[in-house]
Parts: structure tokens; C-alpha cells; sequence
């Protein structure tokens, strides 16, 4: 693909929420829906300064609201407020189940580091009553090839707002990672991601923009 071939497509910009009530507590929030604490709204207008002057055409987000008012922080400061939203739960993080509300720290004590490390990172760990790294790649990849990759591809910057689990699935198709190296790959917080991608929607170049963040999660 050639330089002026990819100048005509859009940019798809992804960016995780940034700091909840819970995540400062380090509980498991998962399908919860919470708010942003004050250091996250600050956070989110931190990000929206990086992408300051990209205009944006379209924005999706999840229906979870820290999501949501992530985007509304980033647009506060990089943009007016009169971009297109589409929520969609194919977008939410991971279904906790059983472990929704419960502190990380004290649950990776009870089951081990390696443990802890499979429920969290690898793709296809179970939890009770719960979802997999794999079925939210099941939900979110198919919605991000039908609904985001055509706006890209019709020259639209595109910017996502979603959860750090979600992302990864998307990362995983966009970026072409295995079932085995997905557990090396994390989204944290304050980080966006700036794509160049193909008609398939796998990247064509990467860029990494970040604010200085830290979070208990």
C-alpha cells in the first residue's frame, strides 16, 4: 500500500478511561458502572491535549460512564463538543462475575501471583460467572470491523473510548498478537493509540501518546 493511498484514510484513535472511584479503591469494576474521581477527569483533559488539532469525525464509546466521560474530558479540551457519539455495550469491559467488587490485591494473595496473573492477563482464563479475554474479543472485534473500520477507511478520524480489556481485544486483531503473547500486552492509563490501518483494519503504523498517570488498578 502506498504512501498516498494511506494519506486518503482516516486515523482511528483508541483511548482507555482513565481513573474510577473503584480503580483508586483497586476493586474489580468490570460491568459496574462508575464514576470518574476527580484525578480522572483532570487526567482525561490531560489526554484530550494530545490529540489537539487531529479534528475528530465520529466517536464511539462504550455504554459504561467512565467511559463516557473520559470522551467528554478529551473533548473538552481538544475539541468542540458537537462530535457524533455511538455507545455500545459491544465496547464494555470484561465481565468480572463473580470477582465484580472484590479488592485485587487481596484476591491475588488468596490465589497466587500466577493465577492472579492468568484471571487478568491470558486469552481465554475463565471466571465464575464471567467473560473470558475471548468473548469480549467475540463482541468488540466484530463491531469495530463493521461499524469503526469503514468510517477510517472513508478518511474519518475516528477516536474510541473504552476499557483496558476491550482495547486489548482490539489490539490483538488490529496488531496481529497471539493467543500466548496477549498476556504481555496492557493498555494502561492515559495512553491513546493513534493507527494507520488497512482494509481489513489490522495496523499499517502505530503511534503511542501518553500522560504522565497513576492508578491503582
Amino acid at each position: 500500500m502506498d504512501e498516498a493511498e494511506t494519506s486518503k484514510k482516516g486515523k482511528l484513535i483508541i483511548a482507555r478511561h482513565h481513573e474510577s472511584d473503584w480503580n483508586k479503591l483497586g476493586i474489580w469494576t468490570g460491568s459496574r458502572d462508575v464514576h470518574l474521581t476527580e484525578y480522572g477527569f483532570r487526567k482525561s483533559e490531560e489526554m484530550g491535549n494530545l490529540i489537539k488539532g487531529i479534528r475528530i469525525d465520529q466517536a464511539f464509546a462504550s455504554t459504561q460512564i467512565r467511559s463516557y466521560e473520559t470522551l467528554l474530558g478529551m473533548e473538552d479540551k481538544a475539541h468542540d463538543l458537537d462530535v457524533p457519539v455511538e455507545f455500545s455495550s459491544a465496547l464494555n469491559e470484561r465481565d468480572y462475575g463473580d470477582f465484580t467488587g472484590k479488592n485485587k490485591w487481596e484476591m491475588k494473595k488468596q490465589v497466587g501471583d500466577e493465577q492472579f496473573e492468568c484471571i487478568r492477563r491470558d486469552w481465554n482464563c475463565p471466571v465464575p460467572n464471567g467473560e473470558t479475554l475471548k468473548m469480549v474479543y467475540e463482541r468488540a472485534v466484530p463491531y469495530y470491523i463493521n461499524k469503526i473500520v469503514p468510517l477510517v477507511l472513508e478518511g474519518k478520524n475516528v477516536l474510541v473510548v473504552s476499557h483496558g480489556n476491550a482495547i486489548r481485544a482490539l489490539m490483538k486483531y488490529i496488531e496481529n498478537v497471539s493467543d500466548e503473547d496477549i498476556r504481555n500486552v496492557e493498555m494502561i492509563f492515559g495512553c491513546i493509540l493513534l493507527y494507520d490501518i488497512d482494509d481489513k483494519g489490522k495496523m499499517i503504523s502505530k503511534e503511542i501518546k501518553k500522560v504522565e498517570s497513576s492508578v491503582n488498578a
